[in-house]
């Protein structure tokens, strides 16, 4: 890909992001290419919306960020803005957004430059609502606390009268409505594709995709899905129920979550970031965006590598007696017309 323009993404808590950034900026020296850090952080003014950061970038056509899976969905919603393409450094300790190893970012620097690198995308979820996001002034405070000023109330795309309203949120992880005080419980219609599931009580319901199943989704007792994959991942968080299982929709299937009328106060999260509050009879609907985000690889993605060392899997004490187990599965000869279309590790 052509790059002319890069942005910049940086943890600045971690001494590593900051040495490596230096290293990002003398790369695009030597290459002429326009390098503007992002400061997502600033704490002397309010936070800016990703359309005003990806402006403050220089548009640019790639977006590095420097540091865990966090700092990697700011920046991917920054590039969302304008069709970049993201290249995550990895200076994490449990994620699976970032791959490239801080040692690599020269290495991947360079590849994407000479078109070597390979381009993966993910699955992104869209939202529209019964009517505009805000926080109320009053909640702000409290929901502040301990954190930094919440982005600014999501802009509306359309309006389409009983469609409600679109709202212009890109998540790459999930979409989240969860209950704002301990002693009341949020009260949720669900429906899929139209049709109620059932009315629950809990503490929040989380709206995920395949690339956000490893996060708050497996937190709460989901399902691990490939990212590869294509889907809608319904999991309620600690329901008052029996039924409390995951619901893993169609891409094509819409999830939508309706504030019942006795229901506690509700806020909605998108990748972690607070975008609004919700009152009863309030509802919102999450279904797979028409945008995927483009995101930079050295090699195939060894997703199920990273999941057995991310989460520290061990093999069954059962199995000790058989010995060591081949890491990979692959014949040597070649791979048989039938099944060259499925992904085998490489050799």
């Amino acid at each position: 890909m052509t790059v002319r323009r890069m942005g910049l993404v940086v943890h600045r808590g971690r001494a590593a992001a900051v040495t490596a950034a230096e290293a990002v900026q003398a790369w695009a020296t030597r290459h002429d290419v326009r390098c503007t850090e992002v400061d997502v952080w600033a704490e002397d003014r309010p936070r800016r919306g990703s359309q005003d950061e990806e402006a403050a970038a220089g548009h640019p056509d790639l977006v590095v960020t420097l540091g865990g899976d966090g700092t990697f969905l700011r920046g991917a919603r920054i590039a969302a803005k304008g069709h970049a393409t993201v290249l995550g450094v990895d200076l994490g300790r449990v994620g699976f957004l970032t791959e490239v190893p801080v040692d690599d970012v020269v290495t991947a620097l360079d590849a994407v430059y000479h078109e070597r690198a390979m381009v993966e995308t993910r699955m992104t979820l869209a939202m529209r609502a019964s009517r505009p996001l805000s926080v109320p002034t009053r909640m702000e405070a409290i929901l502040r606390y301990g954190g930094r000023p919440v982005l600014p109330p999501p802009q509306v795309r359309d309006v389409a009268d009983d469609w409600g309203v679109a709202l212009d949120v890109m998540a790459l992880n999930d979409v989240v409505v969860e209950k704002l005080a301990r002693d009341r419980q949020l009260s949720l219609g669900v429906y899929i594709a139209g049709r109620l599931l059932a009315s629950y009580s809990a503490d929040a319901a989380i709206v995920a995709t395949p690339t956000g199943s490893t996060a708050y989704s497996f937190a709460a007792g989901g399902p691990v899905l490939s990212p590869c994959a294509d889907a809608v991942v319904f999991t309620p968080v600690a329901p008052h129920m029996t039924f409390g299982r995951t619901i893993v929709a169609a891409p094509d299937e819409m999830v939508g979550l309706r504030v019942l009328p006795h229901s506690g106060p509700a806020v909605v999260t998108v990748d972690g970031q607070l975008r609004g509050a919700l009152e009863p009879g309030d509802w919102i609907g999450v279904y797979a965006a028409p945008y995927r985000l483009p995101m930079i690889r050295l090699s195939p993605n060894d997703f199920y590598g990273r999941l057995r060392e991310r989460f520290r899997l061990t093999d069954a004490p059962a199995t000790a007696a058989d010995g060591p187990v081949d890491e990979f599965v692959r014949p040597a000869g070649p791979i048989p017309d039938e099944i060259a279309h499925l992904r085998f590790p490489a050799r």
